[in-house]
């Protein structure tokens, strides 16, 4: 393993985006369990586009345009429904102090689904790894799934910290519901931007 990959993970990790918006908005909304939770999450998410990296299918959405642009549209669609439900305060930033298994379902379910419906995570394993396995490399499979795995490590333990320290800061926030309110609308605002952005984007 290399000090270029590991960097080069972290800063992509790091980056602030759909991931770390819903973590941090499930640590303000329901404390540090509920942001580990939503860590986890998101870190499964990546299992389907790492799978498809090493199988070739990220091949086939990076050749066709017709599976790239449909994956692509549904996760536009499930972000503005983000958007829509912080809004009404049925969403990612709802506050909530009863910790209720369906809650945590509802909180592992839409971790999952935000990276699922991020088709650029597909392009970026299917990019990115394979500039980290040597084409003379005997174990091809075994050195991808490593670095997965380290991937998909470093997300969990840098989403955990942003939730943390949202969660840290959470009753300053509750306890004023004009700051909870901008923070409900900046979240919304968020997704809905990132929404647009990967509207616009190209393959």
């Amino acid at each position: 393993m290399s000090v270029e990959f590991l960097l080069t993970s972290l800063i992509v990790v790091a980056s602030p985006g759909t991931g770390v918006l819903y973590t941090l908005a499930a640590g303000l909304s329901r404390g540090a369990r509920a942001s580990v939770i939503a860590a986890f999450a998101c870190t499964l998410g990546i299992v389907p586009h790492m799978a498809a990296a090493i199988t070739g299918l990220a091949a086939l959405l990076h050749a066709s345009a017709l599976a790239f642009q449909t994956l692509k549209y549904l996760g536009v669609a499930y972000l503005l429904y983000m958007a829509w439900k912080t809004l009404q305060e049925h969403g990612a930033l709802k506050i909530d102090n009863d910790m209720e298994p369906r809650s945590v379902r509802q909180v592992i379910v839409s971790g999952i689904l935000i990276n699922i419906l991020n088709p650029k995570l597909s392009i970026f394993f299917f990019a990115f790894l394979p500039q980290f396995v040597s084409a003379s490399e005997p174990h091809a499979l075994p050195r991808m799934l490593e670095l997965s795995s380290i991937f998909m490590l470093l997300t969990f333990v840098v989403f955990v910290g942003y939730g943390v320290f949202a969660a840290s800061v959470r009753n300053h926030i509750i306890s004023r519901p004009g700051v909870l309110m901008w923070m409900r609308r900046t979240f919304a605002g968020a997704f809905a931007a990132l929404g647009l952005k990967l509207a616009l984007s190209e393959r």
